[in-house]
């Protein structure tokens, strides 16, 4: 039985504003701004069978979650815990940004490339790391309350670093990742749990802005920064069956030509300066209703990013599957590294042609600030992002793409340094609210 987990921001804060860093500092109140998005937020959320809403003491997370609560006909206590504290950083605590990077030059760099490494002394006398001790926080939480929320859906109201490291504990991501993942005041991400803390957990999305207005995260200031926005192509009658396509040539069906017109409408805005596709015809024909809106640009297509040759399961629905490769099906669905696809591919093979192909792209488009879109598929799109995020095919199943989702990822420090994942599998733009309600079938 599923457990739905959302996890919010607190709204802006004027230390925000300020550009200073809160910590566990509790003197940062929100803006008006602040208390106006936290409102739409609430107004977003409504409507969404909650049972228990969780927040950080902190009072720009209890505001927001308190203005989420009242949103509701019948609200629910918000109830503050000190695990959803944001890091601890009493070093720079009420600083502004860039007085510590004059004042901490050295410090500060080992904390944007290396986070884990830091270190920080309390007003004790104890040394401890920031980053790592958030961590473990974040791993205390999920073994406290999971267990109280089975099949049930909650909120979590907190903050930057902590609704961080409450995603890469659950997906298993290593802390040295932490800056890898954005959170926008009073974004929107969403885990599903299949059991307890041991069992799988799949990121359903990340840092969803649209229902404040921002259908996708603004690109920070940098030199040279590259943006991809990674595409799933839209629905095909064998997704709609459940029927294995890997690589079969299955085109797009109605719904998928509709999916691929909204996400067309949802980048229409995007100055898109290049687009890539696998040659098959379902991301082919869905790159290209995109760019239509693009005229000054042209496709290319990329071998490697064909989606996964499943051999002789193609064609096939889960039963069929199971009555001629007993056993293998579940092995695929609870230990995909270990699988390979007879006549087929593992994901090991996957892995490697589409994480090269991408690093090229990178390459490619990196030398300037530059904004393109690669269209795909299931699971290629997945190694790609748990390659980004320092994740293994073990992981494969933590990612969810759905059909016409939309990705985006940046490279603020150039192809040789950490990508930053902005957003993950945005599906709002086809009129689902913030689930994903695409269709489940087989890749």
């Amino acid at each position: 039985m599923t457990t739905r987990v959302i996890i919010a921001r607190h709204g802006q804060s004027n230390y925000n504003v300020q550009k200073r860093i809160q910590g566990r500092s509790d003197e940062s109140v929100l803006t008006a701004k602040g208390q106006q998005d936290a409102q739409i937020l609430g107004e977003t959320l409504k409507d969404y069978p909650l049972t228990a809403i969780y927040c950080s003491p902190l009072q720009r997370a209890m505001g927001t979650a308190e203005i989420i609560s009242n949103s509701r006909e019948h609200p629910l206590r918000v109830q503050p815990l000190e695990m959803l504290k944001e890091i601890d950083l009493p070093l720079w605590e009420n600083m502004v940004k860039d007085d510590v990077k004059e004042k901490f030059p050295e410090v500060y760099r080992l904390w944007k490339n290396q986070p884990q490494e830091l270190k920080m002394t309390r007003s004790g006398g104890e040394e401890f790391s920031p980053v790592l001790s958030l961590y473990t926080q974040a791993q205390n939480f999920w073994q406290s309350y999971l267990p109280q929320h089975e099949g049930e859906t909650i909120l979590i109201v907190a903050h930057n670093g902590i609704n961080r490291c409450l995603i890469m504990s659950a997906v298993s991501m290593n802390p040295e990742y932490y800056h890898s993942l954005q959170q926008s005041n009073c974004c929107i991400n969403i885990l599903n749990f299949t059991g307890g803390w041991t069992d799988p957990v799949q990121l359903e999305s990340l840092n969803q802005t649209a229902h404040l207005g921002i259908p996708i995260p603004p690109v920070r200031s940098h030199p040279n920064p590259l943006r991809l926005l990674l595409v799933r192509h839209g629905e095909t009658d064998w997704n709609r069956a459940g029927r294995f396509q890997g690589t079969r040539d299955i085109p797009l069906n109605q719904k998928g030509r509709e999916q691929a017109e909204l996400a067309a409408i949802f980048l229409r805005d995007v100055h898109l300066d290049f687009a890539i596709t696998s040659p098959m015809l379902r991301p082919k024909e869905t790159a290209e209703i995109i760019i239509a809106h693009h005229p000054h640009i042209s496709l290319e297509t990329r071998a490697d990013l064909v989606e996964i040759s499943h051999g002789l399961w193609e064609g096939k629905l889960e039963s069929e599957i199971e009555a001629e490769f007993p056993g293998l099906l579940e092995q695929w669905q609870q230990t995909p590294a270990t699988v390979q696809m007879p006549e087929g591919e593992n994901l090991d093979q996957v892995w490697k042609r589409a994480i090269a192909c991408w690093q090229e792209i990178v390459e490619t488009f990196s030398t300037e600030s530059q904004t393109g879109i690669v269209v795909a598929h299931d699971a290629i799109n997945k190694v790609i992002i748990c390659a980004l995020l320092g994740l293994n095919p073990a992981n494969f199943w933590n990612i969810k793409q759905g059909n016409g989702a939309v990705t985006v990822i940046d490279y603020p420090q150039g192809a040789n340094g950490k990508p930053v994942l902005q957003a993950l599998n945005i599906t709002t733009h086809l009129g689902s609210g913030i689930l994903d309600r695409t269709a489940a079938g087989a890749l």
